[in-house]
C-alpha cells in the first residue's frame, strides 16, 4: 500500500511539472503579445505569471526558493563582473542585484 501512495505522489508531481511547463510557455506567449499593446498592467501581468511559474517549477523539481534567490543573485553578481555590454548600457543587471539585495522580506 505505501508503494501505491508513493506512486501516486510522483505521478502527481509529474503532471503538475507538466502543467506548470505549459503554463510558463502560455505566459511567454502572453508576454510576447501584450508588448505588442500599449497596456503596462498586461505586460506587468504576464511578467508576474512567468517569475511565479519559475519559482514553482523551480521548488516542484526539488529546489528551494532561497536558493533560487541565491543563484539569481549570483549569476547577477557573474554577470556584472563580466561587465556585459546591456549591464554596462543601461545599470540593468546592477539595478536588479540592488533591488533584490535590499527588498524586505
Amino acid at each position: 500500500m505505501n508503494g501505491k501512495i508513493k506512486d501516486i505522489d510522483i505521478t502527481k508531481n509529474l503532471k503538475t511539472i507538466e502543467w506548470l511547463k505549459a503554463e510558463l510557455v502560455d505566459s511567454v506567449a502572453a508576454l510576447l503579445k501584450a508588448l505588442l499593446k500599449t497596456g503596462n498592467d498586461m505586460i506587468a501581468d504576464a511578467v508576474a505569471n512567468i517569475i511565479i511559474i519559475a519559482y514553482l517549477l523551480g521548488r516542484r523539481v526539488g529546489l528551494n526558493l532561497h536558493a533560487i534567490d541565491a543563484q539569481i543573485k549570483n549569476k547577477l553578481q557573474t554577470s556584472i563582473d563580466e561587465s556585459q555590454e546591456i549591464g554596462q548600457w543601461y545599470g540593468d543587471l546592477a539595478d536588479l542585484l540592488n533591488y533584490l539585495e535590499n527588498k524586505k522580506r
